[in-house]
Order: structure tokens, then sequence, then C-alpha cells
């Protein structure tokens, strides 16, 4: 296993191992004590399963007073996946990462908590699995504008599927400290 850091301090690209042959492939997606070995000692407590069609795009997505790390990796199909730096006291704030994603290579990105999160389908049809470290709690949920100019996200998708929820998040520079992850809920 490798793994890759990002130029935000809290963002990594994990790389496991893939054994390959003219069956298939197998790779194991996550193992606690590999995973601390590598730095990534996080208690995951949920699982998460999404189910999207080409040109979909979630997010951006965090909670505010129980932030979660989180483990994403794509099963079926091909993502670009986007963590925002949202930690008040960060040098990156504002700040995001973005990598792609597909079944075939496994690849996978480690989040820590204090970001926001989202992506969007790049196949004809995707199935993204992350896991998290803490329960979603729905009253607990904050978002941010995909579109937010000043964070300047380059996504490959033009006239994205977006909700109606995710459509009406507002801009970054509009939220303020209470409605950010708190400093003394990150860990």
């Amino acid at each position: 296993m490798q793994i890759e850091k990002t130029p935000i301090d809290g963002v990594r690209i994990v790389k496991p191992d893939i054994y390959r042959d003219r069956r298939g492939y197998f790779l194991e997606t996550y193992q606690c004590r590999r995973y601390e070995q590598i730095g990534i000692d996080v208690d995951f407590v949920q699982d998460n399963l999404s189910w999207s069609v080409r040109g979909t795009l979630r997010g951006l997505h965090f909670q505010r007073t129980r932030p979660q790390a989180k483990l994403v990796s794509v099963v079926f199909g091909e993502i670009f996946d986007v963590a925002v730096d949202i930690r008040p006291d960060s040098s990156s704030f504002g700040r995001w990462v973005g990598a792609r994603l597909t079944a075939e290579e496994g690849r996978q990105v480690f989040i820590a908590e204090g970001f926001a999160h989202g992506f969007c389908v790049l196949s004809l049809r995707a199935l993204v699995h992350y896991k998290c470290s803490d329960i979603y709690v729905p009253e607990d949920e904050g978002g941010i504008l995909w579109s937010d100019e000043d964070i300047g996200i380059q996504w490959p998708v033009r006239n994205p599927l977006v909700s109606a929820k995710d459509r009406s998040y507002p801009l970054l520079g509009q939220l303020g400290a209470k409605d950010l992850p708190s400093v003394e809920t990150l860990r």
C-alpha cells in the first residue's frame, strides 16, 4: 500500500495493493492496522453507498458539530472527488484538492475532519463507497455551494445534475464561525 500526500494537509490519496490475474483482481479496501501504519488512525463508524448517473454532482457537504473524516472509494465507474478545507484556523482555509477515482485503479481519498466533501460522476454510472468517522445527523449538516467562485473548483462536468438542496447552499464567504466545524469538535 502506498500513500500520496496532496497540497493540503489532511487529504491523502491511498493506493492499496491490487492483486490481478486473468480472472480480475482482489484488493483490501480497508484494514485498520494497515491504515494506522500509514497514518490513518480513525475509528470509522458508518459506511455509505451512493449510486449516481453521469453528470451528477453531490456536495459540498459537512457536519457542523460532528465532523466526519472520510475514506472514499469507487466500487463501479469513475468520479472526480473534492475536499475543501473549512478548518477555521487552517493556513489552507478555502482551498480545495480533487482526484479522479476509478473502480479499476482502486485508489481512495482520505479526508480528515474539517473538510467539505463532494464529487461528480464522470462515467455512465458510478457506485461510490465512503467510510465515515461519525454518524450522519441530518440537523447537523451544512453545505457550501458547489460552484462558489472564490473556491474555484475546476469540476470536469458542464451543467451537472445537482439537487435542489445542494443548489441552495451559501457561498463559503457567507458562513460565519458558528456555521463551520468548531475548533472544539475537531480532533
